[in-house]
């Protein structure tokens, strides 16, 4: 029997595992000696995810590929990232696979998002806007096999704008994106298939999330070339059981050599989060 999100990640967590690497290629930053060998950007681009998930999968709780980074090359662009996430489930059965899509409109265009991201790619869990509300992110909810991670206080410098917003809510004033976490956490989470995305770069937010809403997992960028702080986000990002992080790294590894050792590079950059993430647990 397939193995659904929360199990999968339960088996990479009961290893000390919460290091998440994101796939995010980018041609012009690519090793050379990729470059020279294949002449097909599709190809460049598999070649490259291949090493990396080989390198780094010891390591590991999840691979997360960013759609944008495959979009912008067009079809052939969609048909690499749906061979990615088919190698990784052939080759690594119990690893889970995030579609970072940042995906919100609709319920009935929704459903075609989701249509797209589970049963043509076949990822395990998605990343989501939560700002149409609740109605209409019902028909990824309703997956109760896929991980729903919802955006509550993202990494980006600009995140204060709208996310920080104080609003009243039944007499208690809090910022707005701790009310988004409260309602994914009490009203949305029917299924214990929700996770939520709170960056690396707010260390205080972070630990107030976790207070609010509880042992669901986190989803954590910021980590790496954004400059998040990784003691501070795994003192506030644990949860009860010292689990329940994803925390994601992506450039630092991805292209922490641009040499023939760039395999080797990203695997020794993905043992060192790994390591860090066990002495700060």
């Amino acid at each position: 029997m397939e193995l659904i999100f929360t199990e999968k990640l339960k088996t990479h967590w009961n290893e000390n595992k919460f290091l998440c690497v994101g796939l995010d290629p980018q041609i012009d930053k690519l090793p050379e000696v990729i470059r020279k060998n294949y002449k097909n950007k599709a190809e460049q681009i598999f070649q490259f995810n291949k090493a990396i998930i080989d390198a780094t999968a010891e390591y590991v709780c999840a691979f997360k590929p960013n759609s944008a980074f495959y979009e912008m090359y067009g079809s052939e662009g969609f048909a690499v990232l749906q061979k990615t996430i088919a190698y990784i489930h052939e080759n690594y059965e119990a690893m889970p696979v995030i579609l970072d899509a940042k995906r919100g409109d609709i319920g009935n265009t929704n459903q075609g998002y989701a249509t797209a991201a589970f049963d043509i790619l076949n990822a395990d869990a998605i990343t989501l806007h939560s700002y149409l509300g609740q109605e209409a992110v019902q028909p990824f909810l309703e997956r109760k096999d896929k991980g729903i991670i919802l955006l509550v206080k993202t990494s980006n410098k600009g995140s204060s704008e709208f996310q920080n917003l104080i609003i009243e809510d039944n007499g208690t004033k809090m910022p707005l994106y701790q009310k988004v976490a409260l309602n994914i956490s009490q009203k949305w989470n029917t299924y214990g298939n929700c996770g939520v995305v709170v960056g690396a770069t707010y260390p205080e937010e972070l630990a107030k999330v976790r207070a609010l809403v509880g042992d669901i997992p986190f989803l954590i960028p910021g980590i790496g070339a954004q400059g998040g702080d990784l003691q501070a986000t795994v003192t506030a990002g644990k949860d009860s059981k010292s689990q329940g992080m994803i925390i994601n790294a992506g450039r630092s590894i991805l292209f922490a050599s641009n040499d023939i050792d760039y395999a080797q590079a990203a695997k020794k950059e993905a043992q060192k989060l790994y390591q860090q993430i066990i002495s700060y647990l």
